[in-house]
């Protein structure tokens, strides 16, 4: 009973170790571990990138398809690892991360019961999803919390802003609907507003352009509206971020996050009236 006992206990302990290294990152094992993995998706990413050249693909075809496999063997071992260490597996299962997780190796395996090209290029594509298992490392980092919350919290902002924007697209459409015609190009509205959307983000395709004086005028003021597209939100997330940054008492000497009524940084000592 004894002896049953302490297999159970070293079976916790070891269980308990490898929740650690894998859903924490504050050890040097778990940070071994992200920095590991973060390796192999880049390289498996670079893998399946390589398999999309056709003159690469006929001549290494076969290595890469084995690299692949070897890959998406270490993620479902890693999966399954996830699912098994986790306190609440259903939790992870159904997460945006687990999801992620089980889409980045369900293609190579459906690649085996469908066949044709057109078929596993469109497969192939979901692949590149493991590239965001390398923002699992930043859910960690202060920076990226901040920049997450800022996002949030002007979200009300951007979107009264982009709101704005459509109006002023749709009637700048519209009106150049009106004024050229479908002689200059504008056959319709939705054709009109096509045009003024790839107007007001600077894009200039040119595949449709204003002909007359008045037309042209209006062309160029949504030209210069354009810049705002850019400018503009970017302050507002800015203003957001750094309010969120002074809210959090960030040493500008060392970045360490203090108390918020801390009147010096308890790493370096830096004066944080100052920040």
């Amino acid at each position: 009973m004894n002896k049953q006992r302490t297999l159970d206990k070293q079976h916790l302990t070891r269980k308990e170790k490898w929740r650690e290294i894998i859903f924490d990152a504050n050890t040097p094992d778990a940070r071994l571990f992200d920095v590991l993995l973060l390796w192999f998706i880049l390289i498996s990413v670079f893998v399946v990138m390589l398999s999309s050249v056709p003159t690469v693909y006929d001549n290494y075809g076969k290595l890469l398809t084995t690299i692949e496999w070897v890959f998406t063997i270490v993620f479902s071992v890693e999966y399954f690892l996830r699912i098994y260490l986790s306190k609440k597996p259903s939790n992870y299962i159904f997460s945006f991360w687990g999801i992620i997780d089980l889409l980045s190796t369900i293609p190579t395996y459906l690649s085996i019961l469908i066949a044709g090209p057109q078929y596993l290029l469109t497969i192939r594509t979901l692949r590149l999803l493991r590239v965001f298992r390398i923002m699992r490392l930043t859910s960690y980092s202060r920076e990226a919390r901040a920049l997450g919350k800022a996002l949030r919290a002007s979200g009300a902002k951007v979107t009264v802003f982009f709101g704005f924007i459509l109006i002023i697209v749709i009637i700048m459409g519209t009106i150049m609907f009106i004024i050229e015609g479908p002689k200059n190009g504008f056959t319709s509205i939705p054709r009109g507003i096509y045009w003024a959307i790839v107007t007001v983000t600077t894009v200039g395709y040119g595949d449709i352009t204003p002909n007359t004086i008045l037309g042209q005028v209006l062309s160029s003021t949504l030209m210069i509206l354009g810049y705002a597209v850019i400018t503009v939100p970017t302050g507002i997330v800015s203003v957001e971020y750094a309010d969120q940054k002074r809210k959090r008492n960030i040493c500008e000497h060392c970045g360490t996050e203090n108390e918020n009524d801390a009147k010096f940084c308890k790493e370096c000592g830096s004066d944080l009236s100052s920040s």
